[in-house]
């Protein structure tokens, strides 16, 4: 009996650990893409381009936010201390901000495809002749250091092209490679939202759901094909992204792991 609850307490602290770490990631996708829309927005970068320029900051912001309301709402700690209507009013506001973010973050990952999808020929003779004039190269999806003696190499005898109107420059192969992992970003944007919204239907109608075997066997189809897709999209960033993108998309994988083992647990009654 003491090992259990040992093993339960580990538990709940390996869950904290989780949303701390989600939590900082936040600051670590500011720091990320604030170098990022140096690059892309050399003209300076407008307020409806925000979106665009920090999709990933805002977006795990407004998860965050969700996630934690996801756990007060299906926590054995929480999911019944308050049902006032001062506690329902603070969290429809709190869900209402966090998908309203969430869905414009959707269209920032899609308009930052946009915008790296227009590039054009880049034609010069000796790429390397073009140090010391605040041209920048590809090196990930939100990393464009400038151009110097050591990246330039890597460009010589490639056909280049530049992002139109900036200063970016890559290959043919580097532009593919970040415009399929901005398509990753879109396709993963997209299918948390669907799982959210499954998830907030099973919270909602729980006790109904429940009582339809065959319908609560479709959800489960539906959101474990959903969370292969988020599977695959993890390990593509593992593979052609950067650490963080790779480290950001596991422990969401894992938070919610945690939401849905809440909602295995709750008695029906309670999901409100």
């Amino acid at each position: 009996m003491i090992k259990f609850q040992n093993e339960s307490y580990l538990f709940e602290i390996f869950r904290y650990l989780v949303y701390a770490a989600l939590t900082i990631n936040i600051f670590l996708f500011y720091q990320e893409e604030s170098l990022a829309v140096k690059s892309t927005f050399t003209q300076g970068i407008a307020i409806s381009d925000i979106i665009g320029g920090f999709a990933a900051t805002l977006d795990t912001a407004a998860w965050v936010m969700l996630l934690l309301l996801f756990e007060f709402n299906t926590s054995k700690y929480f999911s019944s201390t308050d049902d006032s209507k001062a506690a329902f009013l603070t969290k429809s506001i709190i869900r209402i901000f966090s998908y309203g973010i969430i869905g414009y973050a959707f269209f920032g990952y899609f308009s930052k495809y946009i915008l790296l999808a227009n590039i054009e020929p880049f034609a010069v003779s000796d790429i390397c002749a073009l140090i010391g004039q605040n041209y920048n190269v590809i090196e990930n999806l939100d990393e464009y250091p400038l151009l110097d003696s050591e990246n330039c190499q890597s460009l010589v005898g490639s056909a280049l092209f530049v992002l139109s109107g900036q200063t970016v420059i890559g290959s043919s192969t580097d532009w593919s490679a970040i415009q399929w992992l901005t398509v990753v970003d879109v396709i993963n944007s997209g299918t948390w939202i669907l799982v959210v919204l499954i998830i907030e239907l099973e919270i909602f109608f729980g006790k109904k759901l429940i009582e339809s075997i065959t319908l609560k066997s479709i959800i489960n189809f539906v959101k474990l094909s959903l969370y292969s897709i988020l599977f695959v999209a993890a390990l593509y960033w593992g593979v052609e992204g950067d650490f963080l993108d790779f480290w950001d998309a596991f422990l969401w994988l894992v938070a919610f792991f945690f939401i849905e083992s809440n909602l295995r647990r709750m008695d029906p009654a309670e999901r409100n």
